[in-house]
């Protein structure tokens, strides 16, 4: 195992997994400008390194992440309104941006509290595991603000309508328990067990069809915002794409032979 230091990112590597670890629990893991881009560069690099075939984003023990700091922003004193928050949070909308459109497979691993855009954080992920007992609170109404930071685009597409109105209106914090009940949750285990479940997982997800994995990732994240004509035929061009593969002529080869396949992600 690898690993590299920030002031606000640990990232450690282990075989073909990274796992990213939010580190600031002195700030409760909130996000500021600084961290939010290296955090999205970080993403970016880590998609585009073919030897990372799944990636951990993870938080501290008290708290996963309770969401973006915009007050650190450095020329908010140039703001004439410095509650004007229309572009303080245009970097953090497209580090969750780059989050969506990852091909590599992500599991969060919250421990700990979930606040503002934290959720995004921990939802955006393609796997959750969560701490059974963790608090996770939409805290933008109770502030007399609405959802921003990207989640009016993202939580709509990840959770139930009615129930994203419940959090989101009442403002009323809801367990690991509660979000695994409602099928958001894929996980909820105690929080002891929390990051080696997510690990295992991503190690799991580590050693499938990594080309395969991340053109279902787009194909049903593109599907959201596309008419069926449009779909369908984005699917038959992922089909001609990935017959090409090893992994996929390694799928029908060990399926002949009955044996497990033996993937690479080439």
């Amino acid at each position: 195992m690898t690993s590299e230091a920030r002031p606000t990112l640990r990232i450690e590597e282990t075989g073909a997994v990274t796992i990213v670890t939010l580190d600031c629990p002195d700030r409760r893991n909130t996000i500021d400008l600084e961290t939010c881009v290296e955090l999205r560069q970080r993403f970016a690099a880590l998609d585009a390194d073919h030897r990372v075939r799944a990636i951990v984003i993870a938080g501290t023990e008290r708290d996963f992440c309770t969401g973006a700091d915009v007050t650190s922003r450095p020329d908010q004193a140039a703001l004439t309104n410095p509650l004007d928050y229309r572009y303080l949070t245009v970097d953090y909308q497209h580090l969750f941006q780059q989050m969506w459109e990852m091909e590599t497979p992500v599991v969060s691993a919250v421990t700990g509290t979930v606040a503002g855009a934290g959720w995004m954080l921990a939802l955006l992920a393609d796997l959750v595991v969560a701490a059974a007992g963790a608090k996770w609170t939409h805290v933008f109404s109770r502030r007399g603000m609405i959802p921003h930071a990207g989640d009016p685009y993202f939580l709509p597409r990840v959770l139930p309508f009615h129930r994203l109105n419940e959090i989101a209106l009442l403002s009323e914090p809801v367990t690991s328990e509660t979000l695994a009940g409602w099928g958001v949750v894929n996980r909820c285990v105690q929080p002891d067990h929390v990051l080696s479940t997510a690990t295992g997982l991503a190690t799991q997800l580590a050693g499938g069809p990594t080309r395969s994995l991340g053109m279902t990732k787009r194909l049903y994240r593109r599907s959201l915002d596309s008419d069926m004509l449009t779909a369908f035929e984005e699917e038959r061009a992922a089909q001609a794409l990935i017959s090409t593969t090893h992994d996929r002529r390694e799928g029908l080869l060990s399926f002949v032979e009955r044996r497990p396949a033996e993937f690479t992600g080439d």
